[in-house]
């Protein structure tokens, strides 16, 4: 035994009430009472003192219990000073108590402190204190020497297995405690993840929708500029109208994916290339249920891909491929190339990096750059 374990006081969760069962505290309740009673009993049915010596006794009781009762609080708090006063106190009042003839209230006393000794203070504090106590209760009394040293014996041990019983006690509050406070952790990680994850797609679906309207309302910006006839403007115009009115249409969309209502991933490709000229769409590999951020992921990189094809090289043929792989899903998008369009020069915009970081964010990758014909954006994710 380490000389920290000689030292050590039993927890604050092994001292106090916390853990126990109702029944427990009742029981325990009940002995104390118990040992209360034949206190009081002993002290005022005793012949061999006058009334009011049996009323000093009495008083004796009640300063025995105030200081028992000082004993725990002290324990619990663990100041080892007046521990060691109250219990001492304790010690002194069965003393008198025998001296007075007032023999039972004694050995109930000394067999008391002997316990709680064990119970409560550190280990070497608590074995003098014991020692003493069940010395005194083996000098006074009269049983036979083997019944005496099996009483005292059985008070040691069971003041150690009290002992052993609070620091179990005491180990499962903190281990509950601990749960306790990593299921905290972990709800409120959960809850800031699912927070991050709305705002992140109600970004995307902003970022989308607000550049596609650029791109037209960039268009009739030029167009004006160089003196367009009306039609033309207006075309554009009726064009960043239409991608407002998708970008609703993808909020509500988005909302009901956050709900868990998406629509099929290949219904929704079909969608978002039947909106787009020249585009076509294939599926390949058996096909399954993906999680709510892998389908936005490819959802979101699609419609991005798309949009910058029409930004960059208007008019250009597309392909886009969805394939679904043993442990992955992949989605190729395609162009031919073609004439730069009158909105190249606009800007490139953040989308790609940010499907970028999606994918990074679920363990995938996202590759875009030039290929043979045009232009290609590459994603895979586990799923």
């Amino acid at each position: 035994m380490t000389r920290n374990a000689w030292t050590r006081w039993p927890s604050p969760e092994a001292l106090g009430r916390t853990g126990i069962s109702q029944p427990r505290r009742m029981l325990g309740w009940a002995v104390r009472m118990l040992v209360i009673g034949m206190l009081l009993w002993g002290a005022f049915t005793s012949n061999r003192v006058p009334l009011w010596g049996a009323v000093a006794a009495g008083a004796g009781v009640l300063v025995a219990a105030a200081a028992a009762w000082g004993f725990f609080r002290t324990t619990l708090a663990h100041r080892l000073l007046p521990s060691l006063a109250l219990i001492a106190l304790l010690l002194g009042l069965a003393v008198a108590a025998q001296a007075t003839g007032f023999r039972v209230p004694a050995l109930v006393i000394w067999c008391g402190c002997a316990v709680a000794a064990l119970e409560r203070l550190p280990v070497a504090a608590a074995l003098p204190v014991t020692s003493i106590a069940l010395a005194a209760y083996a000098a006074v009394n009269d049983d036979v020497w083997l019944t005496t040293a099996a009483t005292t014996a059985g008070l040691a041990l069971a003041g150690y297995v009290l002992r052993l019983d609070a620091e179990a006690r005491g180990s499962a509050q903190r281990l509950l405690a601990q749960e306790r406070a990593a299921h905290a952790a972990e709800a409120e990680s959960a809850a800031l993840a699912e927070r991050a994850r709305i705002a992140r797609e109600i970004h995307d679906v902003l970022a989308h929708s607000l550049s596609a309207q650029m791109v037209h309302l960039e268009a009739a910006r030029l167009l004006i500029e160089r003196g367009a006839d009306r039609e033309q403007i207006l075309e554009r115009v009726v064009a960043a109208r239409g991608m407002a009115r998708d970008g609703l249409a993808e909020t509500r969309q988005a909302l009901s994916a956050l709900r868990g209502e998406l629509t099929p991933l290949e219904d929704f490709l079909a969608e978002v290339v039947g909106a787009s000229d020249g585009a076509e769409v294939t599926v390949s590999g058996e096909r399954r249920p993906l999680s709510a951020e892998v389908s936005q992921a490819v959802r979101r990189v699609a419609q991005e891909a798309l949009t910058n094809v029409r930004k960059h090289a208007p008019g250009a043929k597309v392909r886009l491929r969805l394939e679904y792989g043993e442990d992955q899903v992949t989605l190729d998008v395609r162009d031919t190339g073609g004439t730069p369009g009158d909105l190249t020069a606009s800007g490139g915009g953040y989308g790609l990096l940010g499907m970028r970081e999606r994918a990074e964010l679920l363990g995938g990758s996202l590759e875009a750059g030039p290929h043979e014909e045009g232009f290609a954006v590459t994603l895979k994710v586990p799923a």
